[in-house]
């Protein structure tokens, strides 16, 4: 009996092994292509238990065999890729299963859109969410441990989950959340496979207490690793598992349903928009703006700001808004590109509050003080949401603007998530450009949360060339060398997947790399979920999957 016939046979959902659909699945949003033996959709949490089973019998014929677990597939690491068994959870697991007070359970498969519409049905948010709202889902926010515009104030995905259902490696099912106490202690007495995890984890933390802290990461933003930092301690009497799980990847167990607390948003907005001509003030202005408590911090460059320039009826699409009204809104970024003045680099500082004439006075205020400081900078003041739009849709879009419209080249982000102190940017710019700079021609894109130090880098390189996978690797060690020399973070919301993990160690050290393939073992020592992403990648296993034509030929 075939492997496809085997799993049918316990399925209530489907299974694809067609080449059509796993073509479909062999990307996701990264530079990888990776397609899977098979792909399987869940009816509901009994199918994935019995998957799991299957799997792990399944183990001692084929040993490669893993599950891995996908969402809306817009990952830009590789992570929800695999080449054995991908279970997408969108088709069938994407119910909203409703509030409770200013908590609000779903199950892994619900766009965020829905989930959106859901919350501000009565008046809460879930502020986590990212550029790409309209897209992604709850299992990759919750897997990735995403964030977006809104960390500054109200940080990542880890920050809202309450609680989630797991299925385990045994195919059973736990519930995890913060425990105290005797909760603590009932835990860590149950004679299951959820006993047996939580007494291998409060081992670790117990015996490791000191490389744990020593290799917490030091800025504010990171999905690299596994978060055993933030765990909690047996000594202390409390344990939340739950954290584990947001940003692991899937390579833990498979959640089946999330409970995620909520935030009222504030109803108004306004923007102070500033045009840097060079990096010279950029971190006298970045602590100015900061001292003020935006809500959000954004920045795109001088290539972002050009690409939706040329492309802005793409852009009004995307938007949703018509080509007329919005090319009158650009009428005074069309007259930088004419003259020639387009910034290096645009930053965007919205204040949000109960009241408009609020928002717009914390907007005036800041400008009126990056004046008196800087009376040479450009400065605009947004109003109001709609004034807004057009700088948010910059923002948000250029990666899809360049994934869409640039011929002849690709999007390749490889290093598209890192995060250095905020006041080491003006520092630390200018070596980003110098290494990006030996490559010839390469066009790029820098935008991302400026209020963090969180950067996205976007290259677009074209498939076709032959030193692609060397160039991709040279420029990954290059800057991210220079990204930990100051003492940063490898990613801030992307996670690791196929495209980072080779390069966890170098910023964690081998004694806390250790513990992270040690977390692997207790939660899954025949590594059915998810293998070779947060441990057990190196660049040289990664490789052959790069999606150019050089990685076909490893």
């Amino acid at each position: 009996m075939s492997l496809n016939e085997k799993i049918a046979k316990i399925f209530k959902g489907e299974v694809d092994g067609t080449d059509a659909v796993r073509e479909v699945y062999s990307r996701d949003a990264s530079l990888f292509a990776v397609k899977p033996q098979l792909v399987v959709f869940p009816k509901d949490t009994y199918d994935i238990q019995e998957l799991v089973r299957l799997v792990r019998s399944e183990k001692e014929i084929d040993p490669t065999l893993s599950i891995t677990p996908r969402a809306a597939g817009t990952d830009m690491s590789g992570g929800p890729l695999s080449s054995s068994i991908v279970l997408d959870v969108t088709r069938h697991m994407g119910a909203f299963l409703g509030i409770d007070g200013s908590v609000a359970a779903a199950e892994p498969g619900l766009h965020f859109r829905d989930f959106d519409k859901e919350t501000k049905k009565v008046g809460y948010e879930l502020p986590s969410y990212t550029a790409s709202r309209e897209l992604c889902a709850i299992g990759g926010m919750v897997s990735n441990n995403s964030g977006g515009e809104k960390h500054l104030k109200y940080g990542k995905t880890d920050r809202y989950v309450q609680a989630l259902d797991v299925v385990l490696d045994d195919g059973s099912l736990a519930h995890f959340t913060r425990v105290d106490g005797a909760a603590l202690e009932e835990k860590l007495s149950l004679q299951n496979r959820e006993g047996e995890i939580y007494r291998g984890m409060a081992e670790l933390l117990r015996n490791n207490q000191d490389t744990i802290e020593k290799a917490k990461p030091k800025v504010r933003k990171n999905s690299s690793g596994y978060a055993l930092w933030d765990i909690g301690s047996p000594q202390a009497g409390w344990m939340n598992l739950a954290r584990l799980f947001v940003g692991a990847q899937g390579t833990l167990g498979i959640f089946t349903k999330a409970w995620l607390s909520l935030v009222k948003p504030k109803k108004y907005g306004a923007m102070t928009i500033i045009f840097l001509d060079s990096l010279d003030d950029l971190g006298d202005v970045t602590q100015s703006v900061l001292a003020h408590d935006p809500d959000s911090f954004e920045s795109y460059d001088d290539h972002t700001f050009s690409l939706a320039i040329r492309y802005f009826p793409e852009l009004a699409l995307q938007m949703k808004t018509g080509i007329f009204a919005l090319g009158l809104s650009l009428i005074p970024e069309f007259f930088m590109v004419l003259t020639g003045g387009v910034p290096k680099l645009v930053l965007l500082a919205e204040f949000r509050a109960e009241t408009q004439e609020e928002a717009l006075t914390s907007a005036q205020v800041v400008a009126a003080d990056i004046r008196e400081k800087h009376p040479n900078l450009s400065l605009r003041v947004a109003e109001n949401d709609a004034g807004m739009k057009k700088y948010w849709s910059i923002r948000r879009e250029s990666f899809s603007l360049l994934r869409k419209k640039v011929r002849g080249k690709r999007t390749a982000p490889f290093i598209d998530d890192f995060v250095v102190p905020p006041p080491s940017l003006p520092e630390f710019l200018p070596k980003l450009n110098a290494i990006l700079g030996t490559v010839d021609n390469m066009i790029y894109t820098v935008a991302g949360h400026i209020g963090d130090g969180n950067l996205h880098i976007i290259p677009l390189i074209d498939p076709n060339r032959p030193d692609a996978v060397e160039l991709v690797e040279r420029l990954s060690k290059e800057v991210y060398a220079l990204v930990l020399s100051y003492g940063g973070s490898i990613s801030g919301e992307h996670n690791d997947g196929l495209v980072r993990t080779p390069y966890v160690e170098d910023m964690f050290g081998a004694d806390m790399y250790r513990l992270f393939e040690e977390t692997k073992r207790i939660y899954d020592p025949l590594n059915i979920f998810n293998p070779g992403k947060k441990v057990g990648t190196t660049f040289e296993s990664s490789k052959g999957h790069l999606d150019v034509t050089a990685a076909r030929n490893i």
